[in-house]
């Protein structure tokens, strides 16, 4: 029940929300959520010092959690978009793999990507 409720507040892909179709509005949406129940907290507590804080801590959970999300999906869609330019699985002393295929450097190599 626990999960089911703060999917139904807090996924954009569940709540009402849903039905905007730009992800980044929704997230636009989310965050002004978020700002207004940290001014809401704040004068319920009585303090301006409290709004700071919650506020603050709003915006990096959330950021976080969107960050989080989003790598998550980018990871299991298409990984390799995580990895595009020069990489390689290892680079040692005395070989470096390129495209899966291992080739073996010279003993004096010393090795590094920024030769």
């Amino acid at each position: 029940m626990l999960i089911n409720t703060y999917n139904a507040v807090m996924n954009s892909d569940i709540n009402p929300l849903s039905k905007i179709p730009d992800n980044s509005v929704r997230h636009l949406v989310m965050q002004v959520l978020a700002w207004m129940w940290c001014i809401v907290f704040s004068f319920y507590v009585g303090s301006i010092t409290v709004f700071g804080y919650t506020a603050i801590a709003h915006a990096l959970v959330i950021a976080a959690i969107f960050a989080t999300v989003g790598t998550f999906r980018v990871a299991g869609t298409n990984p390799n978009t995580l990895i595009d330019g020069y990489h390689t699985m290892s680079r040692a002393r005395k070989y470096m793999w390129v495209d899966g295929k291992r080739y073996t450097l010279p003993d004096n190599d010393p090795g590094g990507e920024h030769i």
